[in-house]
């Protein structure tokens, strides 16, 4: 962390020690796969599931970012369950090195590099 480096846990959810690995390492952020994201509606166990994950990490200061967020419904409920970074379809298609650079320099935001 002193250099710089945050480190964030992906696919949360999915594998049989997701919760071993919040113990064990400098954990940043979570990111809630893709896989629990997609079944959010009103109502449904994925919306407890995924607020029980929101919940605990927030608990333990680490941020969470949902993945695979395609409708505006999963954005509204993430949303509300306070979820601080989004990532899907519905904001962006994946887009290349060269993409991001055009996008940055157009919006004439300045960038720089750690060497």
């Amino acid at each position: 962390r002193g250099a710089g480096i945050r480190i964030a846990l992906d696919d949360f959810g999915t594998g049989y020690s997701s919760l071993n690995y919040l113990k064990r390492y400098p954990v940043d952020c979570i990111k809630i796969d893709r896989s629990f994201v997609s079944q959010l509606e009103d109502g449904s166990v994925s919306v407890a599931i995924v607020q029980a994950m929101v919940t605990l990490a927030h608990a333990l200061d680490i941020e969470v970012t949902a993945e695979g967020v395609e409708t505006e419904e999963q954005k509204r409920i993430l949303s509300n369950m306070e979820c601080n970074t989004f990532q899907g379809f519905l904001l962006s298609a994946p887009v290349s090195p060269a993409e991001i650079e055009r996008i940055f320099t157009e919006a004439d935001v300045v960038t720089s590099r750690v060497a």
